[in-house]
C-alpha cells in the first residue's frame, strides 16, 4: 500500500499554486546549472586521464540532457516535497550513475580516434560520417523509438516502480532507469560526439537541440524520418567529402 501511494504521489496531476511555484524553481535551477555545464563544456579542455575525462563527461552530459530532464524532475520533486518519495537528489543520482559509466566506452573510443585527429588526417572526418549512418539507422529501429517513448512519458517511469519511493535504493532505482531510458535514445548522438572528438562544440549544440527537440516536441511519425535524414545526409556529406570537417 505504501508504494502504491509513492508511485500515486508521483504520478498524480498537482494544481495547487505551491506546486506550480515550486515546479517553476526546480525547471529554472536546472537550466542554470546546464548553463553551467555548457559554459564549462564550451571552455576547459578535455583531459586525457580517465578520471578527468569522466568528470568532463558528465558535466557534458549535465550540459545536453539536463533541460530535457526537467519535466521527469519537476513531477518527481513534487512528490519529494510532500514528504513521499526520496529526495530529488537521490533520483538524480541514479540517472548522472547511468551516464557516467557511458562515459567508460566513450572514453576508450575517444582514446583510439585521439591520435586521428591530432594528426589532421581525414580519417576522422569519415568516422564521423559512419557514426552518422549509424545513428540515422537507429533513428528508424522500434527499440529507439520505445526508448523514446520511455523517456516522453515519466508517468509510466514512476508508475511502473517496483517498490517504495521513499526508499533511497528505490528512488535511485528509478532514477537510473530513467537514465536507461535516455542512454538507449542518445548513445548513437554521443557515438557521433565521440567520433568528432569532442572537441567541436556547435555539434554538441545541435546534438542537445536535436535530443531536446524529439523529446520535448508532441510525438508524430515525421520527427525521426526528418532527423534520419539529417543524419543521413552529413554522414554521406563527410564520406565523400571529408575535408569539411577538418576546415
Amino acid at each position: 500500500m505504501a508504494a502504491a501511494g509513492a508511485r500515486t504521489a508521483v504520478a498524480a496531476p498537482w494544481r495547487r499554486s505551491g506546486d506550480t511555484t515550486r515546479t517553476d524553481l526546480i525547471g529554472l535551477t536546472l537550466i542554470a546549472v546546464a548553463g553551467l555545464a555548457w559554459w564549462l563544456t564550451w571552455t576547459a579542455p578535455m583531459p586525457m586521464s580517465l578520471t578527468g575525462f569522466l568528470l568532463g563527461w558528465l558535466v557534458m552530459m549535465t550540459a545536453m540532457m539536463l533541460p530535457a530532464l526537467v519535466p521527469v524532475v519537476a513531477l518527481y520533486a513534487r512528490a519529494a516535497a510532500r514528504g513521499v518519495v526520496a529526495p530529488v537528489g537521490v533520483f538524480l543520482t541514479g540517472y548522472l550513475l547511468v551516464w557516467s559509466a557511458a562515459g567508460i566506452p566513450a572514453y576508450a573510443g575517444w582514446r583510439a580516434l585521439t591520435p586521428t585527429a591530432t594528426s589532421g588526417s581525414t580519417a576522422q572526418a569519415r568516422w564521423a560520417g559512419a557514426a552518422l549512418l549509424l545513428a540515422a539507422a537507429y533513428e528508424l529501429t522500434p527499440l529507439k523509438t520505445r526508448c523514446l517513448r520511455g523517456c516522453r512519458s515519466p508517468v509510466t517511469a514512476f508508475t511502473a516502480v517496483q517498490g517504495s519511493l521513499a526508499r533511497p535504493s528505490v528512488a535511485l532505482q528509478t532514477g537510473a532507469r530513467n537514465g536507461l531510458w535516455c542512454l538507449g535514445c542518445c548513445w548513437a548522438f554521443m557515438t557521433v560526439l565521440v567520433a568528432v572528438g569532442l572537441m567541436h562544440p556547435w555539434w554538441m549544440v545541435a546534438v542537445a537541440a536535436v535530443i531536446l527537440a524529439e523529446k520535448a516536441l508532441p510525438p508524430h511519425p515525421l520527427i525521426p524520418r526528418a532527423v534520419a535524414g539529417l543524419l543521413l545526409a552529413g554522414g554521406l556529406v563527410l564520406l565523400s567529402t571529408p575535408s569539411v570537417l577538418m576546415s
